[in-house]
């Protein structure tokens, strides 16, 4: 039987790493580990004490079971050290070789197994990292070099109430994640993105195409016309369209469906 901790995890990510060069490649693997270490040491964090794996683009790092009182540090000061550091790194480089990270911290179980850390809380980080909405968030903020994603327990416990850091709460947005097996909430903040991030919107769900039937009133028709309007977006739509007059070789085609909140 595995021993039970709830430890403080960190997970980071280069963008676009893929599609950089062999060079670019290594001067990215240079700085990840150069800068993560540069914003530890100016937090005050130790991060001789972590326990990390390591991937060419990646870092995952369990902090010590006694770093409970790291949590808003590694939040606001480490990160605002690592997006600083980033910064100085690009400056005078060109676009399309910026490093941009995307990170996430998470507060639960973890503990060390044969070949990694197992627990409920690696897989939870590593989801909202490679989530969707973390993804498009450092997309969307192309003058940004780092997301942040907090787990929904991070942000209650550090960040809401403006209690323990510097952020405000209105710096960040609720997103849902939903990768994989994983269903959960996080919080996103982007440094120097701009102040309050446009709120994500979930996919349109799909809808059948609707069967219209309508009932057609016109005082005079010497052409064609049909014509209906509703506020129902799918099934069986029936509606009424009264039609004043349609002179002899025309057309009047009309569908005019709105949604509760009144969009078309």
């Amino acid at each position: 039987m595995g021993e039970f901790g709830r430890r403080l995890l960190l997970a980071v990510d280069a963008e676009g790493y893929g599609r950089a060069d062999v060079l670019t490649q290594r001067e990215f693997q240079e700085a990840i580990a150069r800068l993560s270490g540069e914003a530890a040491d100016a937090a005050g964090l130790d991060r001789a004490r972590w326990m990390t794996q390591e991937g060419g683009d990646s870092l995952f790092a369990v902090l010590p079971a006694d770093a409970d009182a790291a949590e808003p540090v590694l939040v606001d000061a480490f990160m605002r050290g690592l997006d600083a550091g980033l910064r100085a790194f690009n400056h005078n480089r060109v676009r399309e070789a910026w490093l941009r990270l995307r990170a996430a911290v998470h507060f639960g179980p973890a503990s060390l197994g044969a070949n990694g850390f197992v627990g409920s809380a690696p897989v939870e980080i590593g989801r909202i990292l490679d989530s969707r909405a973390l993804r498009s968030a450092l997309a969307e903020a192309s003058d940004a070099c780092l997301a942040v994603g907090l787990s929904a327990v991070v942000f209650d416990d550090v960040v809401r109430g403006e209690a323990y850091t510097s952020l405000r709460e209105d710096e960040f947005r609720q997103v849902r994640v939903e990768e994989k097996e994983y269903r959960g909430e996080a919080w996103i903040w982007v440094p120097g993105g701009g102040g309050v991030l446009r709120q994500a919107t979930a996919p349109a769900a799909e809808t059948a195409d609707p069967d219209v039937r309508v009932k057609l009133i016109a005082d005079q028709v010497a052409g064609y016309a049909a014509g209906v309007r509703t506020d129902q977006a799918g099934g069986s739509i029936e509606s009424t369209a009264e039609i004043g007059r349609v002179e002899a070789g025309g057309t009047v085609v009309g569908v005019d469906i709105r949604t509760s909140g009144g969009e078309k």
